[in-house]
């Protein structure tokens, strides 16, 4: 976090309550922000820290939430609408979300130093994105006040805010992960424009003077332009055989030169696309993701350092203050949990935490959640169920966490359980409204039973004979937000793509074809191919990562402490009846006696092992850093890139 750290007493000394609190409050902040994965600098006067607070509050995140929601949503209500509502009602709605943002971005100044604040192109962008789209409002609103129809360019501009605010930040991540990808794809898709482009020359020298005809009775391949769409077309196969068969009916040995294009362009280029964007965006990911692991690490470390004391020649913090830490950061641990994370925290039980175990504890406790069902830990401990470091440990009569209380633990954004899915989602809102803009009213639906020439021809006289009308695409239209999507979704999927595009093109301009190349570039061979490197290196790291050093600490201090759920100790698959907590056996120093008649307080592992990818990737990183290693400095860690290459258990120079 940035921001000057004020002067604070010798570390051997105990620091007055007053400021004691400040510091607690401080470094629970820099846990808290490990826990949930932020990388907000804060300033850390006292005021600034419970603006902090106040900031990260769940029900803050549900509320800018429920207006990026409602902001989003709009486009349902406003002409062309779904459900149609007055100008002024959807105007009114807009205002209030945008000063929603508007406050939401005022209160991340009031926390953040004003340098890093202005510096920040997130913020940049949700300050122009709210005097954009008010722009926009005014003028709409004055042109329709005179009956004059304008065009609202802003409302593509509305998902600028669900990607930008801090609390985005792995929708951001999988866009930043895109972005540093596409000038590795940009070579190969260039290269491949010229593999079509010299087909198309081909082509139009091959077949363009045969006077064929296509079965519309249009002149075949005469067109340079045409010719590379419809060979464009080919490699997607939306209109393979059709666009082969007239010169195939003219001599069977042009059958050659489509067979040629397509094991080209359709496989070889289209394998190299995955490749090159399975490659790259795996790369990008990983980079990510280790930056993460480093920063919380960093901000563990700097917790850490706010609370530590000198006890003989070594820096710890106390039990005390490791207690007061720990039901700041999560107010409703039960006792027995605290008890245990404070025994394997705390080597050789000497009252408190020294620097060497300082994170593991706390890397395992800030993503536990209490509940969920369990799971035997096989391996080398058959009969022990410990905690995993997404589910938690959990003790046996703990209640589970309220919606309210788990759910800026589950939700980060609100796709969130989707974050790889959240791009397309993106995209598809964007050309959605693009597509509403250029495209309604253009295509009319007649119920099936119309047979009025209107009906016939989609409420267009421009299909006429075409294959859109024919085919009766009628519904497949821009005239609302719904059908728009409903497109959108037929394009992905790409069969019969051209004759949508070629629909609408008749209808405007054929330029319009480049909206849906456009689309088909950028969702089908970007995004759709992002999704499936991304399913890739889930099933690769799933199936083949272990166990981290941490997990493997943590179960190793469970079994000796003699807290671990045997198998012999199941009834009908329930735990049994449990003590108290004071009888656990914790404390004291006959620990294997006790142990032996022990029927106190067990833990054991939840299920759900790991919620997200992201988080199965971070345990991968993570368990890459040695639990004695504070990392690089923040500064290095921010300045990561890709190409940086780094060797398992990297030995930095302290920088805490």
């Amino acid at each position: 976090a940035a921001g000057v750290r004020r002067l604070r007493p010798q570390p051997s000394e105990e620091p007055p309550a007053q400021e004691e609190d400040q510091d607690l409050l401080l470094a629970a902040a820099y846990v808290s922000d490990a826990q949930y994965n932020r990388n907000v600098p804060f300033e850390t006067s006292p005021r600034a820290i419970r603006l902090y607070y106040f900031y990260n509050h769940w029900t803050m995140q549900v509320a800018i939430y429920f207006f990026i929601c409602v902001d989003l949503s709009l486009a349902l209500f406003e002409e062309p609408a779904l459900f149609p509502l007055p100008f002024l009602a959807t105007s009114i709605a807009e205002v209030l979300c945008l000063t929603a943002f508007f406050g939401r971005l005022v209160h991340f100044a009031k926390v953040t130093p004003q340098m890093v604040f202005w510096k920040d192109m997130k913020n940049i962008c949700i300050m122009v994105t709210i005097v954009l789209t008010l722009i926009d409002l005014i003028i709409y609103g004055s042109l329709e006040a005179v009956n004059i129809h304008s065009v609202r360019w802003s409302r593509a501009l509305r998902p600028v805010f669900l990607i930008n605010f801090p609390e985005s930040r792995q929708i951001r991540r999988t866009f930043r992960s895109i972005r540093n990808t596409l000038p590795d794809i940009l070579y190969v898709f260039l290269l491949f424009m010229f593999s079509v482009l010299i087909f198309s020359l081909m082509a139009l020298k091959l077949f363009g003077d045969r006077g064929l005809q296509t079965v519309e009775g249009l002149p075949y391949f005469t067109n340079i332009l045409e010719i590379a769409f419809e060979l464009y077309v080919l490699v997607t196969t939306a209109n393979s055989p059709d666009v082969m068969m007239p010169a195939y009916n003219f001599n069977w040995w042009y059958s050659l030169y489509f067979i040629t294009y397509i094991i080209i362009n359709t496989y070889i280029f289209m394998s190299v696309f995955l490749a090159v964007v399975y490659n790259n965006y795996r790369k990008h990911l990983k980079n990510e993701i280790r930056k993460l692991a480093y920063l919380k690490r960093h901000k563990m470390i700097e917790a850490f350092n706010i609370l530590k004391v000198k006890v003989g020649t070594e820096f710890v913090v106390t039990e005390a203050r490791w207690k007061r830490l720990a039901r700041i950061v999560m107010p409703h641990i039960s006792s027995p949990h605290l008890e245990l994370l404070l025994r394997i925290s705390d080597e050789g039980q000497k009252g408190h935490v020294g620097k060497k175990p300082w994170p593991l504890p706390f890397l395992f406790a800030v993503r536990s959640k209490v509940g969920g069902s369990q799971q035997r830990f096989g391996g080398s401990h058959p009969g022990i169920r410990v905690a995993s470091l997404s589910a938690g440990v959990t003790h046996v009569h703990s209640p589970p966490a309220s919606p309210a209380r788990s759910w800026p633990r589950d939700a980060a954004a609100p796709c969130a359980p989707a974050d790889q899915g959240c791009p397309s989602q993106v995209v598809y809102y964007v050309f959605a409204i693009i597509g509403m803009e250029a495209f309604h009213g253009k295509v009319r639906f007649f119920d099936p039973n119309f047979t009025t020439p209107d009906a016939l021809v989609c409420g267009n006289p421009a299909l006429k004979d075409s294959a859109f009308a024919r085919d009766r695409y009628c519904k497949n239209n821009f005239n609302d937000l719904a059908s728009s999507l409903i497109v959108l979704m037929e394009l992905t999927v790409v069969n019969q793509w051209h004759v949508l595009a070629g629909g609408f093109a008749l209808v405007t301009h054929q330029v319009a074809k480049l909206y849906f190349l456009s689309f088909h570039v950028v969702v089908v061979i970007l995004i759709v191919n992002i999704f499936i490197a991304f399913i890739l290196e889930a099933f690769f790291v799933a199936y083949s990562l272990e166990k981290s050093e941490i997990e493997t600490a943590i179960e190793k201090k469970i079994q000796e402490l003699g807290v671990g759920i045997q198998e012999e100790e199941m009834q009908d698959g329930k735990l049994v009846d449990n003590m108290d907590a004071k009888d656990s056996g914790f404390s004291g120093d006959d620990g294997d006696n006790k142990r032996k008649s022990l029927k106190g307080l067990y833990f054991r592992i939840a299920s759900k092992k790991y919620r997200t990818v992201d988080a199965l990737l971070q345990q991968m990183f993570e368990s890459e850093i040695a639990p004695e290693d504070e990392g690089p400095s923040l500064d290095e860690i921010l300045n990561f890139s890709p190409g940086d290459i780094y060797p398992k258990n990297p030995n930095f120079e302290n920088s805490a």
